[in-house]
Order: C-alpha cells, then structure tokens, then sequence
C-alpha cells in the first residue's frame, strides 16, 4: 500500500502507522502471487511461488513418448514445479507458438523437445531477448549461436544408429540387403540414427541399404510403408530391417505377418527405443534387437532445469546412459522395463 503525499504532519504519521500495520500482518507479494493451491519447491510453509517452467512436447506419437512425458509431468509435480505444458502434435508451428506464449506469460524457464532441427533460431532468439533460458530435451537445434539454449540433455541417437548397425555386422553373415524405416524426416533422431548406422557400416560393403522410407515414427505409418515395400520389386533379397524406432518396427512386424512371411527369422529386424513391447516381441522371436534410447529424464532434466534457474553453470550437453538388449535377455528383463 503506498500513502498518499502528506499534506500535513499528521497526514503523515498515520500514513506510517497503516504501512506498519500491513507489515505485521506478515503478507508478502511473492505469497499472494502464487497460484491458488500451490507450493513452493522447498515446501514446508515456504511462501515464495513456484519455478515456472514452459514445456512444448513433441506430442504422444510413440510410447517412448509417451513415458517421456509421464516422467517429465510427474518429476514437476513432484519438485512442486508449477510446468505449463503444452502438445504440439508433431507440428513445429504449434511448438513456436507455444514457446512464444511462455515468452508473454514470464516463465522463469523454457524447455522444449523439438520436433525438426531448424525453424526455431527466431524464436530462441526472442526467448534469450526476454532474458528466458532454454533447456532442450531429447532432441537438439540446429542454431547459428549455439548460446541461444542452456543446455542440451538426450540420447547420443549417432551412437544408437552405430549399435544397432553393429548388431547386424555381428549376427549375420554374406552380403545382407537392409530395409531402413525413418523417422520423422528432418528430426534429430531420424538424421542421427540415419548417419551413425551408415557410418558404421561404411567400411563392410557386404551390408547395404537398398530401401529407406518414413515411417513417422508411428506404428501405423511404419506398417503402412513397409507393406507397400514388401509388394514392389524392391523387396527382392531383402533381408533385414533397420527401424529408427521399436513402434515403426512392430508395425512392419505386422506388415510382414500379413505377408506370410516369419519376422526375426525371414527378415532380421533391429530397432531402437527398448520399449516393453519390443521386449514381447523379442520374447517372441519377432524382434532381433533394440537399442535402448532412455525416456525417464525427468529427474536429470529438472536437476538441469534449476541450476539454470538459480544462475548456475551447467554443462551444454548431457548424454544419458543406455544398453542394447538382444533376444537372450528380454525374458528376464521385460517385467523390470518402466515403459
């Protein structure tokens, strides 16, 4: 409360009294500005608000993605962090606008799993304008100044490409054609697991990939382009599939039922992400291998999250640890798997 100019002394003095009054009442404006209901981190009866944080989430294409989220939702509620979070549905246009609502409401910091590398330099740029720090999940930018995000914490999806190329240079012998299931095109993932596996196979020409096609990431469209393949010219010889993801590889798994043909068997199928239904399908013999991209970041991702928001220094990549899991394992791993 701000007294009016007194005109007189004794104006003045009660002027003085009033805000003393308010003072004892022990109200604070960081109290009264925090949403109803809510909690600081600390807890305890602390009365300062909440970190605010901004999320944008690719969307809920997968069920890697979908425990990315769960962990990333239930690690805020946990830390009483007050997240806004948005789904973009796999449109990095829903993304920009969302990450420019969290520039207008104030958020203390902004984080983002990133649909496509490019198309977001304008918009980390009005976010460092506005003195907002970014932290990317999952996935990377690709960004002229590299200052424009705090951090980056994901997969090394290079690394994933080479494992899963590995398995197939280890398990097979004479000249193998592979089929090669994409991910979204213009993704991280898709471009990185795309480079490492070529990478890793440059040098045993008797491996060649002879077929690459989208499949979105999803289940559906996975099947639905693997089915198409099977049917034309191309499929001749072929005898094992690369699939940038486990949802992508179960949906060709059915393609190649359907077409009378045996899975794992006819077909050598590796695939990545380590998802419980790779586990089953593994069990099954359907699946050779999966290459383990980890989802449950949420704890490392808000250790992150904070030290940004307390003005700490922080290391601009952080890999999270992963395995590659093979048939001979998946029985005894599968009830152990969180997602």
């Amino acid at each position: 409360m701000r007294p009016h100019r007194a005109l007189n002394t004794l104006a003045g003095i009660a002027g003085v009294a009033i805000l003393l009054t308010l003072a004892g009442c022990g109200k604070s404006p960081s109290a009264s500005s925090a949403p109803a209901g809510s909690e600081g981190a600390a807890g305890g009866g602390d009365t300062h608000a909440p970190l605010v944080v901004g999320f944008s989430q690719i969307g809920a294409e997968s069920d890697w993605r979908r425990a990315n989220t769960d962990s990333i939702q239930s690690e805020a509620k946990k830390r009483g962090i007050d997240l806004r979070f948005s789904d973009a549905q796999q449109k990095k246009e829903n993304q920009i606008k969302a990450i420019r609502s969290f520039i207008a409401q104030g958020v203390d910091v902004i984080s983002f799993s990133p649909v496509v590398e490019t198309g977001f330099e304008q918009v980390l740029e009005e976010a460092k304008k506005a003195g907002i720090p970014v932290v990317l999940s999952d996935r990377a930018v690709d960004v002229s100044d590299p200052t424009l995000y705090k951090c980056f914490i994901g997969s090394d999806f290079v690394e994933e490409g080479r494992r899963a190329a590995q398995w197939f240079i280890d398990h097979t012998e004479g000249d193998v054609k592979v089929a090669e299931l994409v991910g979204t095109p213009g993704s991280a993932p898709a471009l990185d697991r795309a480079e490492g596996f070529r990478e890793a196979i440059k040098d045993v020409p008797r491996i060649q990939i002879v077929w690459s096609q989208s499949g979105n990431f999803t289940r559906t469209e996975g099947k639905k382009a693997f089915q198409a393949f099977l049917k034309s010219p191309e499929a001749k010889g072929v005898g094992a599939l690369y699939a940038h993801n486990d949802d992508m590889a179960i949906g060709a798994i059915q393609a190649i039922k359907e077409a009378g043909l045996k899975p794992g068997v006819d077909i050598k199928i590796v695939s990545i992400d380590a998802v419980k239904e790779a586990f089953k399908a593994m069990i099954a013999g359907e699946l050779n291998c999966t290459v383990e991209c980890n989802p449950l970041i949420g704890p490392q991702l808000f250790d992150l999250i904070e030290k940004v928001a307390r003005g700490e220094e922080i290391p601009h990549r952080v890999k999270v640890d992963e395995e590659v899991f093979t048939q001979d394992v998946a029985a005894d791993l599968i009830d152990s798997r969180q997602y």
